[in-house]
């Protein structure tokens, strides 16, 4: 998969001491607002080594919690971002995560929003503000945030895939690295694709259209940070 960057070497343009800890933290959550599709109004995150231990004096929580609310890693807005939350009315938990986690510096996120919807992420900061998402509502698969990336909600069904990347194919839309987990045979399966460049309407609506289809969700990253919701 490919995640590495300059980033990895000199770091972002940040707010915070570390970019492990604040610009990695914050491209989590963002990803996992993008996931929902929508602001949440409740979100528990438990927080597994480093970031559990060192969390408050680090600001790994002000960080996740700008990236719900849609900051980019370097907007000064993150150092009050719970005062926002709390203000939206976005209710944030934080525990101690138990068990193993991908990462030293890993968090599972878990959102809902006004209309019951829910998404679950589990990412890690690597290093350097880069990030890699190893679970997104319980499919194990991968998501570097580093490339526009579509997120497809499928049946298991023959054929899906291949109908998949021919409308890619078909719109001139190249595929950097591709992953798919299933919950079992002809049950629900994720499909997830990084692509060279963003994804236009019509393309994802022709993706929507294949029969089995579920649910196309967008990761962008680069949108989300060039500007504000």
């Amino acid at each position: 998969m490919r995640f590495k960057n300059v980033f990895s070497i000199i770091g972002p343009s940040m707010v915070g001491p570390s970019s492990s800890h604040t610009a990695g933290a914050v491209r989590i959550g963002l990803i996992a607002r993008q996931l929902l599709g929508t602001e949440p109004v409740s979100v528990k995150i438990a927080l597994y080594g480093s970031f559990a231990e060192t969390y408050w004096g680090h600001g790994t929580d002000l960080a996740l919690a700008g990236g719900l609310l849609g900051y980019a890693t370097d907007d000064s807005r993150v150092a009050e971002a719970l005062e926002e939350a709390e203000r939206r009315g976005i209710e944030i938990t934080f525990v101690k995560g138990v068990g193993l986690a991908p990462h030293p510096n890993a968090a599972k996120l878990e959102l809902k929003d006004a209309d019951g919807r829910t998404a679950q992420v589990v990412g890690a900061s690597i290093g350097g503000g880069t990030v890699m998402i190893h679970e997104m509502n319980g499919f194990d698969v991968r998501c570097s945030g580093e490339y526009p990336t579509i997120v497809v909600l499928h049946r298991d069904r023959p054929g899906v895939i291949a109908s998949l990347t021919a409308v890619l194919g078909a719109s001139d839309t190249n595929i950097g690295y591709m992953g798919v987990d299933r919950k079992g045979r002809s049950a629900e399966a994720m499909t997830v694709m990084e692509l060279d460049s963003v994804p236009n309407r019509s393309l994802l609506e022709a993706l929507r259209r294949i029969d089995d289809v579920i649910e196309v969700t967008v990761i962008n990253l680069s949108s989300r940070e060039a500007k504000d919701e």
